[in-house]
């Protein structure tokens, strides 16, 4: 699909009305819109939605149906929730909000669930442990698997209802992890008429926003029910495969879709100044036909690329000095400011470690339960320091008493009300509980910084808060006495914080102001559906420590493994695949001009390969040491 040359800004108005038209409550169809990158795809979500409630929503309310809009963050959901006022009429959540929503009233059938599936893993990690190497790592935790799989079948008669937090570690023995929630939503949707039943009659209308990268499991799930209820249901897909960069997502979604489907198409990029979307264009040609067109009074904008020796050592003043140059180029005295420049960084590692909080993240994040709630800022150990001491050290730092008093009032027990009806002496324990505040705070004079196990010691002897169990066992048991424990799968989560309690307190400040967004960085995937005016890409293969990425192929500078040769024969989906499409959603951020950041082995040969790819002119790379 060629870009069409036109000065109409207006020129994807039409496809607001086609989508409206498929969202007819009597005769419902689906659609499939493909909305790339700076398209305006979440203005004509909220456009629609309100069309549809002018028309409808006395009609829905009063059969007691609402619409369903599936977002992939809360942010999201915050903001199209916002744009819709907060209507009650609309269903805005996560796809694991949605899921446990539509199963968690089904108990029985989750435990009998769980129940085969547990016996199921087992079985399978059984015979793979009989045909693996023994005393290997694949060895040890292949039986760690089983061990901890096999107790949790044991207890499984025992619980008598499940939980699940959305938003949470999800450790505790009656909870479900986010897998199993999605996993038993779609086997529920696709094996039990009645949830069906009670998923159309409820919603009649479901759209799914970045539906590509939404599980494949749950996608196939609502095909199904679309395909069997197709005269009462309407299926509306948001999204563009060449933004798809998790490994769960439905590869071949908007392919081989029911022939009474529509397939809008978006053209125009609002986002995008033209030499960016010109440089996205060129990205994805190698994938399909589909290109942008720029808004007629965008600037030209700025591209550059910077090639840096991978073995030079002051990264971070690499970096600033590459601002510098932007700011030169671009005339533009803000990219001088971290705060108007936004970084992104392959890995939330490679965060951590110019951001200096390390110590906490890296022990956290090689346990598989907590990585969810580390980088999405809701591990529960992490989250006492950030909410209940971290405001008592910036309010002590400004000698703000009246905030240290708040906090106190809002998190301690000490001052809970029951707590202080029966204090003999109410005034007493006011001032006792001032003195252990004193006592905690005195930690940081003189501008200590203090570490985490320090700071917890004082609140378990003063009882000043209430401690996450994990942090209690770890502060007041010795590492010796927790690993000869046979509860090996909450052991697995209680020995990191050993490294993490040695850390010292700025890490937990340097920690919050990155899953805040309060700093300059972000991760690749991260920054989906987000947008910046001045944007800088860091790539270092080396540093980002995985294996699902390689811009060195994607550049040119190595060749494709043996399993790459053999995945392209197949029609597989490769490394460079993935790691082109990520390279797309990092350029397609920048509103007005864009860095792109790249240490390489072989600066020579990657910058020849681009120039020959005609991503970048040659005058647009440069190679700063």
């Amino acid at each position: 699909m060629k870009a069409e040359p036109t000065h109409n800004n207006d020129i994807d108005n039409h496809i607001d009305d086609k989508i409206c038209s498929c969202l007819n409550l009597d005769t419902p169809k689906s659609f499939f819109l493909f909305a790339g990158a700076g398209s305006g795809k979440t203005r004509s979500l909220v456009e629609v939605l309100r069309k549809v409630r002018d028309k409808d929503g006395l009609r829905l309310r009063r059969n007691r149906q609402r619409i369903a809009v599936i977002t992939y963050t809360n942010a999201a959901c915050d903001e199209i929730s916002e744009r819709l006022e907060d209507d009650s009429l609309f269903h805005v959540v996560t796809i694991h909000s949605f899921a446990w929503e539509l199963i968690r009233e089904h108990q029985r059938s989750i435990k009998e669930w769980l129940r085969i599936n547990l016996n199921n893993e087992i079985d399978d990690l059984e015979k793979k442990q009989a045909k693996g190497r023994s005393g290997t790592k694949a060895a040890y935790d292949r039986e760690r698997k089983i061990t901890s799989k096999g107790l949790r079948l044991e207890r499984l008669d025992s619980v008598r209802k499940f939980s699940y937090n959305p938003n949470g570690d999800n450790r505790e023995r009656d909870s479900l992890n986010h897998a199993e929630v999605i996993s038993i939503c779609a086997s529920f949707l696709t094996n039990k008429p009645l949830l069906k039943n009670i998923l159309v009659g409820k919603f009649p209308i479901l759209l799914i926003d970045e539906s590509q990268d939404t599980n494949k499991k749950l996608m196939n799930s609502f095909f199904e029910v679309q395909s069997s209820e197709s005269k009462r249901f309407s299926l509306g897909l948001f999204g563009d495969m060449m933004q798809r960069i998790y490994g769960d997502g439905k590869e071949d979604l908007g392919e081989n879709l029911p022939l009474d489907w529509e397939k809008p198409v978006k053209k125009m990029n609002h986002r995008c100044p033209k030499r960016i979307i010109k440089l996205i264009n060129r990205i994805r040609s190698e994938v399909d036909n589909h290109s942008q067109i720029a808004r007629h009074e965008k600037e030209e904008g700025v591209v550059r690329f910077f090639v840096v020796p991978q073995d030079y050592r002051d990264k971070q003043k690499i970096e600033s000095n590459i601002q510098q140059r932007m700011a030169e180029i671009t005339n533009d005295s803000l990219w001088l400011d971290d705060i108007d420049v936004k970084t992104l960084t392959l890995e939330h590692h490679m965060a951590a470690s110019r951001m200096g909080f390390s110590g906490i993240f890296n022990p956290l994040y090689k346990v598989d339960r907590l990585k969810t709630g580390l980088v999405d800022g809701r591990n529960s150990g992490l989250q006492f320091f950030i909410d209940k001491i971290l405001p008592l050290v910036e309010a002590k730092r400004i000698n703000d008493n009246f905030a240290i008093a708040s906090v106190i009032r809002k998190y301690s027990p000490l001052f809970e009300k029951d707590n202080l009806k029966h204090s003999s002496n109410q005034i007493e324990a006011v001032r006792t509980t001032k003195k252990s505040v004193d006592d905690l705070l005195k930690l940081w004079d003189d501008g200590n910084d203090p570490d985490l196990l320090s700071i917890l010691l004082k609140v378990i002897n003063s009882n000043l808060f209430d401690i996450p169990e994990n942090l209690r066992i770890a502060a007041s048991t010795s590492k010796e006495e927790i690993e000869n424990t046979e509860e090996e799968e909450d052991n697995e989560e209680v020995n990191p914080w050993y490294e993490v309690l040695s850390c010292s307190f700025s890490e937990i400040e340097a920690y919050c102001n990155y899953i805040t967004e309060k700093s300059r960085y972000s991760t690749h995937q991260g920054v989906k559906g987000l947008q910046f005016p001045r944007v800088m890409v860091i790539i270092d293969d080396n540093e980002a420590r995985g294996f699902l990425f390689s811009y060195q192929k994607l550049f040119g500078v190595k060749g494709l493994s043996k399993t790459d040769e053999k995945n392209m024969s197949e029609g597989k989906e490769t490394g460079v695949d993935r790691t082109r499409r990520l390279f797309y959603v990092l350029c397609s951020r920048a509103i007005k001009s864009l860095a792109i950041v790249v240490y390489s082995e072989n600066p020579e040969q990657l910058k020849k390969h681009v120039i020959d790819k005609e991503w970048f002119d040659k005058e647009e790379i440069e190679i700063p040491v």
